[in-house]
């Protein structure tokens, strides 16, 4: 576990601390030709091998360091052919944490990935999945009929509802599953604070009695659920 941990701190390290963002932009333009590519690299082992201080590790790092090199190229130039950035961003960092994973286990990779597997807490797994999108939609659907009679502000970001609805289920869920009940009134009055603005300046009161049948049939749909795994 911790030459797991050393490795990923050493990847954080390089990918995130030390790696400038004109060195991104560099690589972004030149790509293959970029000096930074290799600066980058060659940052990653040198980090890596610092951090486990231990030249007997040093095959494994030259293999993190490769593999680091061809995942970046890789989305250098895959990067143009998707819309969204993030895309290629997130499966970059997959990889790179996925490889880590694979070199620091590579003696018995198989056997520990099945224990993780089998160590896994499905209930709590299960929960998390129920109070994010599953949840959302059907908010939607107990809320169509009142959803219909609300004149949609054309200023907000798209699906901002939903997604801010997720992360609140979230955090109420966490802190059921912590037994910090409290936490869930300072998360209401927050919620509540940011919203008085928006609701004062409307002054409508069809859209303020929607937000707070959402608000309420969200947090309750997490406390709920957090209570089921509670008690599970």
């Amino acid at each position: 576990m911790i030459l797991f941990t050393k490795l990923l701190l050493a990847h954080l390290i390089g990918d995130f601390l030390l790696q400038p963002n004109r060195w991104v932009l560099h690589k972004e333009v030149h790509k293959a030709t970029s000096k930074y590519l290799y600066f980058h690299v060659a940052l990653h082992f040198v980090v890596a091998l610092v951090l486990l201080w231990d030249l007997r590790y040093w095959k494994v790092v030259a293999v993190i360091a490769v593999s680091h090199y061809l995942i970046d190229l890789a989305k250098l130039y895959a990067t143009p052919y998707f819309r969204l950035k993030s895309i290629p961003f997130f499966i970059d960092q997959f990889l790179h944490v996925l490889v880590l994973y694979a070199c620091a286990y590579y003696g018995n990779l198989w056997e520990h990935t099945a224990q993780i597997i089998e160590n896994l807490n499905w209930g709590l797994i299960t929960a998390i999945v129920f109070v994010s999108f599953p949840s959302a939609i059907i908010m939607g659907k107990l809320l169509e009929a009142m959803s219909d009679k609300i004149e949609l502000d054309h200023k907000s970001l798209p699906n901002a509802g939903k997604y801010i609805g997720i992360i609140e289920r979230l955090f109420v869920l966490m802190f059921i599953i912590m037994g910090r009940w409290e936490a869930i009134g300072l998360l209401i009055g927050a919620k509540s604070v940011f919203r008085f603005n928006d609701l004062k300046e409307s002054n409508n009161r069809k859209l303020t009695e929607y937000i707070l049948i959402g608000t309420l049939l969200s947090f309750g749909l997490a406390i709920l659920t957090g209570i089921v795994y509670v008690a599970y």
